[in-house]
């Protein structure tokens, strides 16, 4: 018996199985959005922000908006947050550390949405959190951006922890 398209497409079963080949064999990459760059911007008189023109093209218009560490804010694209919140809802929620990480970054979260003028809301709330007044430092790290207040961002980076070197050696990089 010939197996043609018209028979594979008759029975759901052997579809699902013939697809299910085709991942196998072909493989989708996912293509990882990296940011980078550090900008210098500030929020309009009802905290509204533009993010800069080379950030923008990469993230789209709708995106994820939570509360970060060290202080600052998280951007993710919906696919990049999708792989964070599911590590978090990995995590055990019988954990007491667990929940509270859950509650401070997904419980924080706010989904938004660019207008026609590729501007978004950021929250009082958030705004308040991260101590964002007028001018900001939008900074691309990888999978997700980080908006921080510029008074804010200058001190973290004048802070004398660690130099970069010595956290490069102790994380072997």
């Amino acid at each position: 018996m010939v197996e043609s398209d018209v028979f594979w497409g008759r029975c759901p079963y052997k579809t699902n199985r013939r697809e299910e080949w085709r991942r196998r064999l072909f493989p989708v990459k996912k293509v990882s959005i990296v940011f980078q760059g550090e900008f210098q911007h500030g929020l309009d008189a009802k905290g509204r922000l533009i993010l800069p023109a080379k950030i923008r093209e990469e993230l789209g218009t709708q995106f994820v908006l939570t509360k970060g560490m060290d202080g600052c804010l998280f951007i993710f694209p919906p696919e990049s947050w999708e792989n964070f919140a599911g590590k978090l809802n990995a995590l055990p929620t019988s954990s007491r550390q667990a929940r509270k990480l859950k509650r401070y970054f997904i419980g924080s979260s706010i989904e938004c949405e660019t207008d026609k003028q590729a501007r978004f809301l950021n929250p009082p709330v958030l705004r308040s959190f991260a101590e964002i007044d007028k001018e900001l430092t939008v900074l691309g790290v990888s999978d997700r951006i980080e908006l921080w207040s510029t008074e804010k961002y200058d001190a973290y980076q004048n802070e004398e922890d660690e130099s970069i070197e010595d956290i490069a050696g102790d994380l072997d990089f």
